[in-house]
């Protein structure tokens, strides 16, 4: 395989999660894209706003190519995890906006560098802060990925809806009787299993 063969490879992996997620978005409300739906928080404007910044840092700055956005978000005072939700004042267009300068200047290094080039990630600590760019692209399509499935489950939780993109849900057939007989079989062999795990004590 070829240097631009794998180059290619990589990127269709992260453009298919970057999709993926700002998918997610489409035709919700401001309040149910930011709307926290776990004990922690997870919402999927703020999931948008964190693979945006994850970009910025390990295929920007870590390769000495910082992106002209301001990230205030990640400031030695900024409060925390204030890169995982948006502020009233961060619209939907201004995070997706974020989002897609973040992964043009990410592809413009991605393209410029070679993948054995090594950079520093400034937040690693000294001496462990080296990275190549082929390191690099894995992780954030890992984090991408990852959040990608949080928003499919977040998605999920708001309105019913699934799948890795329009068209392409990846799980079976089923109307709405079907899915509700196969979640109470599950729940019904979760119990049993749990019974019977507590009479084998």
């Amino acid at each position: 395989m070829t240097a631009t063969d794998a180059k290619a490879d990589l990127h269709f992996s992260l453009q298919s999660a970057r999709d993926a997620l700002l998918w997610k978005l489409e035709g919700l409300s401001e309040y149910d894209v930011r709307r926290p739906l776990t004990p922690t928080g997870t919402n999927l404007l703020g999931l948008v706003k964190h693979v945006a910044s994850v970009e910025s840092g390990y295929l920007g700055e870590a390769f000495g190519r910082p992106a002209d956005d301001p990230l205030p978000w990640l400031g030695e005072d900024a409060e925390s995890n204030a890169d995982m939700w948006a502020t009233a004042e961060e619209s939907r267009a201004f995070v997706v906006g974020l989002y897609r300068r973040a992964w043009a200047h990410a592809d413009a290094t991605i393209d410029a560098l070679a993948l054995d080039t090594v950079g520093e990630v400034p937040w690693w600590p000294d001496g462990k802060d080296e990275v190549t760019l082929h390191h690099a692209v894995v992780r954030v399509i890992a984090d991408t990925q990852r959040h990608a499935g949080h928003a499919d489950i977040v998605r999920e939780l708001i309105e019913g809806a699934v799948g890795m993109q329009a068209g392409n849900t990846s799980i079976p057939e089923g109307d709405t009787a079907w899915w509700e007989g196969y979640r109470g079989r599950l729940e019904r062999v979760a119990r049993e299993a749990d019974g019977a795990a507590d009479g084998g004590v």
